[in-house]
């Protein structure tokens, strides 16, 4: 962790790069693995992306409520 605010105060361009490329890895990585759940059922293209981003919703209300 110290590492990346190293980053941000020394190279604040490419710590934007590497956050920026990590979470777009890293959300391509959750639409996989839904696409993999949800393939068998023979649902729409638009439904693994729908479960990533309701799933995040959730999270993201949790981590706010336990503020």
């Amino acid at each position: 962790m110290n590492y990346l605010r190293r980053l941000q105060a020394e190279s604040p361009v490419l710590f934007i790069l590497v956050l920026f490329v990590g979470i777009f890895v890293g959300f391509q990585l959750l639409l996989f693995v839904a696409e993999l759940l949800l393939g068998q059922f023979g649902l729409p293209g638009w439904a693994p992306l729908a479960l990533v981003m309701i799933v995040l919703v959730v999270v993201a209300r949790r981590q706010q409520n336990s503020r």
